[in-house]
């Protein structure tokens, strides 16, 4: 592994930023996120937020409170998981209700933050930040719903969205932009862990003092280094296994195109086959129709003929059974002229 300056942000939420001493680097953080000032008044546990050894499970949860009673959820996500989305709604909704002792009124339910650093390609989108609030939109008057006065007095708050859970996701995964932003500079940061020496959004001087590699004890850089290490296996594995998947997909498709083929060929030689021998049986009904036309119509004139024939041997006195060897006509046909 080749040394960094500074350790990475997801190891320090496991580590170093549990630390009081070190609250500023967090409360730039969130505070940059936010847009409003964020002082951490301590660090809570949940279910979903113990520290684990096992760093070859690349996710962090750091859980905190502010001096306001806000609940600040922070993950750090590394592996791709196609249910993110509904996992951090089950993190923040578990969040309401383990914070509320039984009992107490709906008043008390606290305000979340769900703060999710993520270092994959999550869903379809340009942007690398991301906020999801709740609103309640008019579906006829398209107006948002809005909080009485008596509600905002009593909540302190003076939009509904206040009050529930809201969502921050950051995109780091391909971020290698440095500008004088301060959630670009954040951004930057969590993507590359190097701080320049320009550096000035809220908590990343901090940073730059708290979290250096050469500040951490022997074993503390040993268990950073195995950290690492195991995060690069891991990225290998997932690499290696998307291979194959695509490997076995693509036999599976193929296969699956062969099948679906054949069976669309035949589908489609038995209605071009229907349809041609539908046509052919036309064409052939026509020209067989008009040939017994033409052969029925040529017996008939024929006859008309013979008919004719005859009504001229009868106009001259010839008896009916000369007429009728004369012209191949019944007796019964001769007489009826």
């Amino acid at each position: 592994m080749r040394d960094k300056t500074f350790i990475s942000f997801d190891w320090a939420l496991k580590r170093l930023l549990r630390d009081k001493a070190n609250f500023g680097v967090l409360e730039g953080f969130v505070s940059t996120l936010l847009d409003k000032p964020v002082k951490i008044h301590r660090l809570l546990e949940s279910e979903s937020n113990k520290e684990r050894d096992d760093a070859k499970m690349n996710r962090v949860d750091l859980l905190a409170e502010d001096e306001q009673g806000e609940l600040l959820l922070v993950e750090v996500q590394g592996e791709s998981e196609f249910a993110y989305f509904q996992r951090i709604l089950f993190g923040a909704s578990k969040l309401v209700t383990e914070y509320i002792d039984s009992g107490k009124n709906y008043d008390n339910v606290k305000k979340v933050y769900s703060i999710n650093i993520v270092y994959f390609d999550l869903g379809q989108g340009k942007d690398f930040f991301y906020r999801g609030k709740t609103e309640f939109r008019g579906v006829h008057c398209d107006d948002v719903l809005k909080l009485s006065t008596f509600q905002q007095q009593k909540f302190g708050v003076d939009e509904v969205y206040k009050l529930f859970p809201e969502y921050i996701i950051l995109k780091v995964n391909d971020f290698n932009r440095w500008s004088k932003v301060p959630l670009e500079q954040w951004a930057y940061f969590l993507a590359n862990t190097e701080i320049p020496e320009d550096a000035n959004a809220p908590g990343l001087q901090e940073a730059r003092e708290k979290l250096r590699f050469a500040s951490m004890s022997r074993e503390e850089q040993a268990a950073y280094r195995r950290y690492i290490d195991d995060r690069v296996i891991l990225a290998d594995q997932i690499v290696t296994a998307r291979g194959e998947g695509k490997l076995e997909g693509r036999a599976e498709g193929f296969a699956e195109g062969r099948a679906e083929g054949r069976a669309e060929g035949r589908a489609e030689g038995r209605a071009e086959g229907r349809a041609e021998g539908r046509a052919e049986g036309r064409a052939e009904g026509r020209a067989e129709g008009r040939a017994e036309g033409r052969a029925e119509g040529r017996k008939e004139g024929r006859k008309e003929e013979r008919i004719a024939v005859a009504r001229n041997l009868k106009k001259l006195g010839l008896s009916n059974d000369d007429i009728a060897k004369t012209t191949n006509l019944t007796l019964d046909e001769i007489k009826q002229l």
